[in-house]
Parts: structure tokens; sequence; C-alpha cells
């Protein structure tokens, strides 16, 4: 079985999609790993950093994105042509070992989930506790979509949208462990603080039927620009001296990630900079930050 991984923070623009492109790129091309990438984020970003905009046009008009699957949770059909194996995106960027899931910038109603969700407490009687009703679907919405396939990959890597949706409780519920890319900044700090508060409610909420076996995989930092050390430098140090109080040292990854002027132009070309320039600062630091991950796996299962 693979493991669930997801990359999530409360704040946006502190390079979730980056991060996650990249890592699974290099596992891919790098390490021969097997590779999902899921893009819960209705601003399709890890979909676009993959995939040319015309050709996630096809996908759409075809419905083979992730809103096609969570629309039959919502309202099963038993007639429903498409599978989890029919929307999935194989060899990605040319790569036999990389798959996408593809998102979607309507990625569900919360009005059908929440009639659904409704209908099923009035169903099973459980109207005075509708907050069962909403955390077991919670639960088990990503893990469900995912389990056809879980066994299919060495790794499917989650890119959460910011902010703490139904979608990224669902994928921190259904993940073995979590990232939290962050940039040196205060307000990165402040979601990493928020959300782990929320992950440690979430875990309260999932005790008694069945805990959640999620563990942090540690923090990434990327920082804003490359040539942040030097003039930057002690700035730098300070907010990481501020995330080691909250953390242990085995909960940061020592590879930090310099974002140079390549990261911006392979946004451009649709594929991860991995690719696009692998002999660049950024490029070498993913392939660090790779192997490092790859070790924290090993030293967390042995």
């Amino acid at each position: 079985m693979g493991y669930i991984i997801s990359t999530v923070n409360m704040k946006g623009g502190v390079g979730k999609t980056t991060l996650t492109v990249n890592l699974a790129t290099c596992l891919a091309k790098g390490f021969g790993k097997k590779v999902l990438v899921l893009d819960l984020d209705a601003q399709i970003s890890a979909t676009l950093s993959l995939l040319p905009p015309h050709e996630f046009g096809k996908l759409r008009k075809k419905r083979k994105t992730l809103s096609y699957l969570i629309d039959l949770v919502v309202q099963p059909n038993p007639y429903a042509k498409l599978s989890i194996h029919d929307i999935i995106t194989p060899s990605i960027c040319d790569l036999p070992q990389l798959s996408l899931l593809p998102g979607d910038i309507e990625l569900y109603d919360e009005y059908l989930v929440s009639e659904m969700l409704h209908q099923q407490a009035v169903k099973e009687n459980k109207r005075n506790d509708f907050e069962w009703v909403w955390n077991n679907f919670e639960r088990n919405l990503i893990h469900n979509i995912l389990q056809p396939v879980i066994n299919d990959y060495d790794f499917i890597i989650m890119d959460c949208a910011p902010g703490y949706n139904l979608l990224t409780r669902s994928a921190i519920a259904a993940s073995d462990f979590y990232i939290l890319p962050a940039r040196p900044e205060p307000l990165s700090l402040v979601g990493i603080q928020l959300l782990e508060r929320r992950i440690k409610r979430l875990k309260e909420n999932h005790q008694e039927d069945n805990p959640l076996k999620l563990q942090l995989l540690g923090v990434v930092f990327i920082l804003s620009e490359s040539g942040l050390f030097g003039r930057y430098d002690k700035y730098y140090e300070q907010v990481k001296r501020r995330v080691k109080q909250d953390f242990t040292i085995d909960k940061i990854f020592a590879s930090d990630i310099p974002m140079d002027v390549n990261v911006a132009k392979a946004v451009d070309l649709f594929i991860p900079v991995t690719l696009a320039s692998p002999n660049c600062n950024g490029s070498k630091a993913f392939y660090k930050l790779t192997q490092e991950f790859l070790g924290k796996i090993e030293a967390l299962n042995n």
C-alpha cells in the first residue's frame, strides 16, 4: 500500500503547489517511485503546473476531473461511466511513473453536500447527532475516492487548498503524513500555528471510532526569493528559530528551497522546474529535499 501525503498550510502563497509537483517529479524521475498527484484546490495550480491549459480543457469537457468522483459520492449513480482509473491521467510530463488526478474550478456543490448529509442523518435516525454524520463523511470522502488506487502507487501526494475547507480536512484525515511548506515570514508562521490547532481538533473528533494515524513529516522552508541569504539572512534565521520553539528538530527539513527565477519560468511552461531547468539551484534543492523526504519516511517506519 502506498503512502498518502498532504501538502498543507492555512495560508496561501507559501509554495504548496511548487513543493507538491516538484517533490512528485523528483520521486518519479530521480528515484523510480510511482507517484500520483491529486489537486484539491479549485485554483487548479497543481494541475496547470503539470498540464497545459488546453489539455486540461479537454479533460474537463469529458468530465475527467476530481469533481466527477466527488459528484458520485454526493449523488451516487449506478450507471456512471467513469471510474477513478479512467480519470487519472498517466505519464504526465512524459514520465511513466508520474500520474495526475486533475482538479477542477468547481469541485463540489456545498448545498448538495449538506442536503445529502441531512437526508442521511434522517435515514439513520441521527438528526440530533448531525456532527457525527458530518465527521464520518469528512473522514471517508477522500479516503474512499482513493481506495481503488492506493495499492497502485508508492506515493499519493495531495495539493490542498489554503484555509480549512471540507476537502482539505478530508485529505488530512486520509493521509499517513502531512508536510508544512512555509516562507520565513510571520504570516506563514501564523498559518502553521492555526493548522496545528485545527489538526489537533480533527484528531480529537475522530479519536473514539477510528483514530487518525496522521503524522507530521516536517516543515519545509521555501525562501521568498533567491539570494535570501545575505541581506535577509538574520531575519530568516530569526523566523526559523521561532519555528524550532514549536517543533522538534526532526520535524523541520534541513533542506531549504531557494526560489530562483527558473521556478517562475517553469510555471509559464506548465512543467515543474525540476524538469524545465534540472541544473538550477532550485531543482538541485528539490532533489536534496526528496532524499531527505525518503529518509524520514524510512525512519518513521522502522
